[in-house]
């Protein structure tokens, strides 16, 4: 939204959020997201040229589940097409395959080929492990290496993980909005770590003591439950950690994003791990701790 309106373009955004508490706000106009009305979704997708789609879930909730997130972003793109919008700049994830096991994965990937067979013009833009303002993994990652005596790797911790910053993905989306031919793309950074050394770079920057050990994937997932169970979160999921260990979050393509993981790391290490970010209060209006 930034960088369109530093481009003079007039945005709206669909939330079902109450955005009066962003900076942003004075300057974008708000429309409800409720996918149960098409013809209200339509209308207010009506007039814009570029949709950048960046709803999903994270993992399963309740009625909220990957198979709902699907439903509706298929609702949108029809919506779209009704509308008359000229492009559809999608964020979808890297690898993703409708063979997956993984719901996440398989999701995303029925949702290309939803985009592709509308007919709509667009970009698709598959990012791996996003970092930047406002990050959760990361800053939890640093939150435990802070707090903790020990942190635990699942598995042999060799998996890989790509980073790419949020502005870059940004940056991308933008760019690729101007277009008029069908793009897939993954966006990556410079950087490529293994999960130990990912969690070994941050331990290091944030001046973290915890001990890092290797523990399997089951007693990892048991761990991060009773972690969530004090802070009042949902910290890992099964299908995060299968994904992961999968080397689903790594990509064989040249880098399209520069800014790179370490640096972002060394500037923002002092404000890291310093609050626990809480995915359910974020986005479910849940007390955290």
């Amino acid at each position: 939204a930034r960088r369109l309106l530093d481009l003079g373009v007039r945005v709206r955004t669909l939330t079902n959020k109450n955005p009066d508490g962003d900076s942003l706000c004075r300057h974008v106009e708000v429309a409800p997201l409720g996918f149960g009305d098409f013809a209200s979704l339509t209308a207010s997708l009506r007039g814009a040229a570029v949709v950048y789609n960046t709803y999903w879930i994270r993992f399963a909730r309740g009625d909220a589940t990957h198979d709902l997130a699907v439903r509706n972003t298929k609702t949108l793109i029809r919506c779209a097409v009704e509308a008359g919008v000229r492009r559809f700049v999608h964020i979808s994830i890297t690898n993703p395959s409708e063979d997956s096991p993984l719901s996440y994965f398989r999701g995303k990937a029925e949702l290309e080929r939803a985009i592709v067979e509308s007919g709509l013009s667009h970009a698709i833009l598959r990012p791996a492990v996003l970092f930047g303002d406002g990050d959760i993994l990361v800053n939890n990652i640093a939150w435990i290496l802070r707090k903790l005596p020990v942190f635990g790797v699942f598995g042999h911790g060799d998996y890989q993980l790509q980073p790419v910053h949020v502005d870059d993905l940004a940056g991308l989306a933008v760019k690729h909005a101007a277009g008029t031919d069908n793009v897939v793309l993954d966006a990556v950074g410079p950087e490529t770590f293994t999960y130990e050394q990912l969690v070994r770079t941050i331990r290091r920057a944030v001046g973290g003591r915890a001990g890092i050990i290797h523990i399997p994937p089951a007693l990892g997932l048991a761990i991060g439950r009773l972690i969530g169970w004090y802070v009042g979160d949902v910290v890992i999921t099964r299908q995060e950690i299968d994904g992961l260990m999968s080397n689903l979050l790594v990509s064989d393509k040249t880098p399209t994003c520069a800014t790179r993981f370490t640096d972002w790391l060394h500037h923002n290490a002092d404000s890291l791990g310093r609050r626990y970010a809480c995915e359910l209060s974020r986005h479910y209006k849940i007390a955290a701790h």
